[in-house]
């Protein structure tokens, strides 16, 4: 093997000076870069070569060339890298983390010596078990091994010098806050903290928080110009740097600059990936209460604030008027302080929809919101033809009560009285709140209000923790005759006496298809929120205006979609309607049928008799009134008389009605800065818009107050008697303990 050659003088010092690198490659170079001094100016050149023409070579030089792909330029971070794992034993490398130079020893060791101190900016770093081994020629060593070992340095940061980060005298920056940022982040890419002495319009003085360590800084504005200079910079570090993993100069703000492009890529980052992303990048460690403050800081200036959104409602109601004629946007405050109350928004797309198209059936439900300020939406919704939601209305409330629940309500009922008087008799879904009730009946005299089944199952549920009891009672309630139904609660009365009790004292015209007066065309839930979860949950969050935008921006598309959707659509009516009809019509083609006159029919399956008037659209199964479509007796009848089974169906099945339902537009709504301008070019825009609407006074949680109910059988029995471990006394637990030890 060729011989390696160990170059040195009389004293053969490898010194590492400012800043200078040390690096070890695939092929066992160690090529340190060189650096001037910032005082002397002077360049360290030092040379340690080991030549091998089997590619093992260390060479220290001023200039060393590496072989680059493309031009591409090597960075060199302060860091010895070390890329290979060699077997061979022999000489040692040993780097010790407060040695600072390298010496060529006696028994054949490179070793770092303390004679010069490395830059506090520099850090030797290796991986743990990287060794670097050279093997010597038979004839320069006996019979040993040369081996070049690094010994592992476990550091808890990594250092990345920057120029950036290099602060000389005569440095200028534009403004003392350009000039404190440039400062701050500097301390925290070098890892030590830095104590303000002095801050002010003229003048700014720093030193390095660690006791002892005389590192000085002072700026001071130029006359006449803003701009910032560096006048002193006084000695280097000596503290070594902080060793805690925490930072004084990482504030909220940093946290904000840090993470404002990441956030403005992906709003949805959460506080968890921030905090992971700033350890990775700058070796820090923050509570999750600073993370989470620093995205609200960037998000506010994104989006707005909480405040502003209040602020701006005035505003934004008549954006929305103006821009989406015949909508209704209002909004009300407090009349002693303008604080927030009510806000009802509905758009003319919506009511015309509704109104003309949509089946005259109604959900109402609520959800909580999570924004700074809390509060309820209130929501109240149609179904289209095809049984999609179709949103109707919108109203925000600082909090759910039976007032705020009459007040949407009364604003429903004047959207509807002013836009139609051939309205049919609407059916109205909700939860059994007490408030909605209320609402319901003052607002909606005529009205067919029906509990959604959701809710009841839910109460019933927690009652009694049967899944059997909680299936029979949905079987009782898609039940369509009363023999049917009966027979079902004549079922969970073997099962458990005191649940058909329970369901007996809700009355079954407001939940059971068979007593209940109203069309439901199938819907037994208004089961509102969990359908369109996926996109509130997240504008739940959000400011006021921004929620109200996204609702919107949602509508507008899905307005679009569908649209465009029902303009593929070739057959007479909307696909699900299409579906059950066909069904119908499988299983009437074997029923067998006798008319009685022109209209009415008697049919016969192995199901039984039953009875069809076509001319009243009625059946005995009370599936054709129900669902609005004829029900395979109807059909059956129908197709005996050689009648079109679609021309029997309700209009709100067709494709053409459909059509008409997302005929009208919802319009976008300009960015708030063109407000002001757009406003005051409108003639018809209202003196509203000058009522500022504050917040709501306090943050209160959301939904009504529990209230522990106490069981029946609870009533009369003796309280469990609690003991403590700790001082072994009755009437309190460990936790709750005061007594002396």
């Amino acid at each position: 093997m060729v011989n390696h050659e160990l170059i040195s003088g009389e004293n053969h010092n490898l010194t590492l000076g400012q800043n200078q690198q040390l690096v070890i490659g695939q092929n066992h170079n160690m090529v340190p870069g060189h650096n001037h001094d910032s005082e002397s100016g002077q360049t360290h050149e030092h040379e340690l070569g080991l030549e091998d023409t089997h590619e093992n070579e260390m060479g220290l030089g001023e200039n060393h060339d590496h072989e680059e792909d493309d031009g591409e330029d090597y960075e060199l971070e302060n860091e010895l890298a070390v890329d290979q794992k060699p077997k061979h034993e022999g000489r040692e490398l040993a780097v010790s983390d407060r040695s600072h130079e390298l010496a060529v020893l006696e028994n054949n060791e490179l070793a770092v010596s303390e004679s010069q101190e490395l830059d506090d900016n520099m850090e030797l770093a290796v991986d743990q078990n990287h060794e670097l081994a050279i093997e010597p020629a038979d004839d320069d060593i006996d019979d040993q091994e040369g081996q070049l070992v690094v010994t592992p340095v476990i550091q808890q940061r990594a250092i990345v010098l920057s120029p950036d980060y290099e602060l000389h005298v005569g440095q200028e920056f534009p403004d003392v806050k350009s000039c404190r940022r440039a400062l701050r982040d500097t301390a925290i890419a070098l890892h030590f903290e830095m104590q303000t002495i002095k801050s002010d319009k003229t003048r700014f003085t720093a030193k390095c928080a660690s006791e002892g360590c005389p590192w000085r800084i002072h700026a001071a504005k130029l006359p006449g110009v803003p701009t910032f200079t560096i006048r002193t910079v006084h000695e280097a570090h000596t503290c070594g740097g902080i060793a805690h993993l925490g930072h004084q100069q990482a504030s909220v703000q940093w946290v904000a600059n840090s993470v404002e492009q990441r956030l403005r890529e992906n709003p949805n980052c959460k506080p968890k990936e921030i905090l992971e992303e700033i350890h990775r990048v700058h070796g820090i460690t923050l509570s999750y209460k600073q993370a989470w403050r620093g995205k609200e800081r960037i998000m506010a200036t994104m989006r707005g604030s909480f405040e502003e959104g209040y602020r701006l409602l005035p505003q934004y109601c008549e954006q929305v008027k103006r821009t989406n004629p015949g909508s209704i946007a209002s909004v009300y405050g407090n009349l002693t302080d303008n604080c927030f109350q009510r806000l009802f928004i509905s758009f003319q797309a919506s009511i015309y929809g509704f109104l003309n198209a949509c089946r005259p059936l109604l959900g109402l439900d609520r959800t909580f919101l999570k924004s700074k300020y809390l509060g309820t939406l209130l929501l109240a919704t149609g179904f289209d033809g095809d049984g999609a939601l179709f949103p109707l209305a919108f109203g925000v409330v600082d909090e759910e009560t039976d007032d705020n629940w009459m007040w949407f309500l009364s604003e429903l009922h004047n959207l509807l009285e002013l836009n139609t008087e051939n309205m049919p008799r609407l059916t109205i879904l909700s939860d059994r709140q007490k408030g909605i009730i209320d609402g319901v009946e003052a607002n909606f005299p005529t009205a067919f209000h029906g509990f959604c089944m959701r809710h009841l199952s839910d109460s019933f549920r927690k009652e009694f923790n049967n899944t059997m009891l909680v299936n029979l009672l949905w079987e009782a309630a898609h039940a369509l005759t009363v023999i049917e139904f009966e027979a079902k609660i004549l079922e969970i009365e073997e099962i458990s006496q005191d649940a058909a009790y329970w369901i007996r004292r809700v009355p079954p015209r407001l939940w059971a298809t068979a007593y209940f007066e109203g069309t439901r065309f199938g819907h037994l839930t208004a089961n509102i929120v969990e359908s369109l979860n996926t996109w509130l949950l997240e504008a739940s969050g959000l400011p006021i205006i921004q929620m109200m935008e996204c609702i919107r921006r949602q509508l507008m598309t899905w307005f679009n979609e569908r649209r465009e959707m029902s303009m593929q659509w070739t057959s007479i009516l909307v696909p699900s309607a299409e579906r059950r009809v066909a069904e119908a019509l499988e299983r009437a083609r074997t029923y067998q049928v006798l008319r009685a006159n022109e209209a009415e029919f008697e049919v016969i399956s192995h199901e039984g008799t039953t009875i069809v008037d076509i001319r009243n659209r009625c059946c005995l199964c009370r599936g054709w009134q129900l669902f609005g479509l004829p029900c395979a007796h109807a059909v059956a009848a129908l197709l005996s008389c050689r009648q079109n089974v679609h021309r029997f169906t309700e209009s709100c099945f067709t494709v053409a009605t459909y059509r008409k339902t997302y005929s009208q537009t919802i319009h976008p709504i300009p960015d708030k800065t063109l407000w002001t301008e757009l406003s005051d070019g409108d003639p018809n825009a209202s003196k509203a818009v000058e009522v500022i609407i504050n917040p709501p006074k306090s943050l209160r949680p959301p939904g009504r107050p529990r209230k522990k109910r106490v069981r029946a059988e609870d009533r009369g029995r003796a309280k469990r008697v609690v003991h403590c471990s700790r001082c072994n006394q009755t009437g309190h637990f460990r936790t709750t303990c005061a007594a002396p030890i």
